[in-house]
């Protein structure tokens, strides 16, 4: 090539932008895969998962009781950031005022290793329990629900654009919440 003068173009590839977790804010998995919860607002699961609808994305964050899987907080947003969580968990901490003692599960993504994530649920006495390390079935009950809710909405209708898409998913929720059946094994 050198001989002809030319010379070899690369794309560079855009990612998106990435945050470090803070290893000394990861917590140990205080459920050890025990989701079967006995009383309401003692246990809740966190995540946040992607909402893709043609080349343009947003993010769901979500909050579930243990006890009876129902979403506690959500929130829809364009940015996958620290607020998108924190938002979350004040949300639910507003609706559910006595959750001192309380355990909030999540993985070990950057937003909840964040400091103001943990100075949050230290202020209210909630105990932050995480899965370890690329082990999604320690967070089970949080990535079947996100499995379900991809799969009846995007999967079963037909959709147009991203905002319709977020309208579909904010009224699923609200079925999942009151109407739709959800399995629970007890002991």
């Amino acid at each position: 090539m050198n001989k002809y003068n030319l010379r070899a173009e690369y794309v560079k590839k855009i990612h998106p932008h990435t945050y470090k977790r803070i290893e000394e804010n990861v917590k140990p998995n205080l459920l050890n895969r025990n989701f079967d919860i006995e009383h309401p607002n003692k246990v809740w699961v966190t995540d946040i998962t992607y909402l893709i609808f043609n080349n343009k994305r947003a993010y769901l964050s979500t909050i579930l009781d243990l006890f009876d899987r129902k979403v506690v907080a959500y929130r829809i947003s364009k940015f996958n950031d620290n607020q998108l969580v924190i938002d979350t968990l004040n949300e639910a901490i507003a609706k559910n005022k006595d959750v001192y003692g309380l355990i909030i599960h999540s993985d070990q993504g950057f937003q909840y290793t964040s400091f103001s994530y943990k100075a949050i649920c230290e202020s209210v006495g909630i105990q932050i329990s995480m899965s370890r390390k690329g082990t999604p079935l320690d967070d089970s009950p949080m990535e079947s629900y996100h499995r379900i809710l991809k799969k009846e909405t995007l999967y079963n209708n037909y959709i147009t654009n991203l905002e319709e898409y977020i309208a579909i998913v904010e009224d699923w929720i609200e079925f999942y919440n009151t109407k739709r059946i959800k399995k629970r094994k007890r002991k």
